[in-house]
């Protein structure tokens, strides 16, 4: 009886502390509304473009889109389309950011997301911290430049940036690809930065191989980003495509033309 009484205040104990170590949820989205919830998110309209991307992001249904609890950023073709900034794209596309409106340090972010495949297709997930990129830190969850075979994480920071060491490509199982659903997720600490898809670690940073390269830059508020660039430098550093945009071929754009190329969220999670 003795036994089974502290058999009993163990397992008691036990619950108590599960219970105080289950995470907080500070922000959830499930885009279940019939439109963009803006007290949320801001959408981003193109003003100075970088990476040599080839599209001008508006503020449009044409692009940005929810639907059966689903986000949709699908960028279309728009011949001769003139910015605020006066340049001209061939492209619209959508970026939506919480900058100002949900910020967060450490804890864990994570999205449900799948994406279609096509060399020049830029969709990310990330987190972006104020101040002057990139002394003020970027994380990057998910990057995927059109193989549907991996996804990228990344680091960007003061001493480390652009074509960063602190990066790692995600291959999929033999099957899998990033055309089907997936959970990309980082875990973010003082000390190191855990990524890993549909619960698998995938790639770990610490703050020992950050310091290696330059500052720590992941002390600080970062709020999240969700966008789908076409083109640009990361694609065509992968793809070696030049024409008929820059790492974007006339295959890519015939699947933006037909309407095939398409971001899907399904949620956004932050917890603590």
């Amino acid at each position: 009886m003795k036994f089974l009484s502290l058999f009993a205040i163990v397992i008691s104990i036990s619950s108590v502390a599960t219970a105080q170590h289950k995470p907080d949820t500070v922000f959830f989205e499930n885009f279940n509304g019939k439109t963009l919830n803006r007290t949320v998110w801001n959408v981003e309209v193109t003003g100075h473009t970088v990476n040599n991307e080839q599209q001008a992001y508006v503020d449009s249904a044409s692009v940005l889109s929810q639907a059966n609890g689903l986000l949709s950023i699908k960028p279309v073709y728009h011949p001769g389309y003139v910015s605020d900034m006066k340049k001209q794209y061939d492209f619209l596309s959508g970026r939506i950011n919480t900058r100002g409106k949900f910020e967060f340090t450490y804890g864990t972010v994570s999205a449900r997301i799948k994406m279609t495949g096509g060399a020049g297709l830029w969709p990310a997930f990330w987190a972006l911290g104020e101040g002057k990129w990139p002394d003020c830190g970027e994380i990057d969850m998910m990057e995927t430049v059109g193989d549907s075979s991996w996804v990228s994480h990344a680091l960007h920071g003061p001493g480390y940036f652009g074509n960063t060491p602190l990066a790692h490509r995600s291959f999929f199982p033999k099957g899998i690809t990033v055309d089907q659903w997936h959970i990309y997720k980082v875990e973010w600490s003082a000390d190191s930065l855990i990524f890993s898809v549909d619960d698998k670690v995938t790639y770990t940073v610490t703050r020992a191989m950050v310091e290696h390269y330059g500052r720590w830059a992941y002390d600080n508020p970062k709020y999240i980003i969700l966008n789908f660039a076409l083109g640009g430098g990361y694609p065509a550093g992968v793809n070696k495509v030049t024409t008929p945009y820059y790492g974007m071929p006339q295959s890519t754009v015939n699947k933006i033309k037909q309407g095939q190329a398409q971001m899907l969220v399904d949620w956004v999670l932050v917890t603590k």
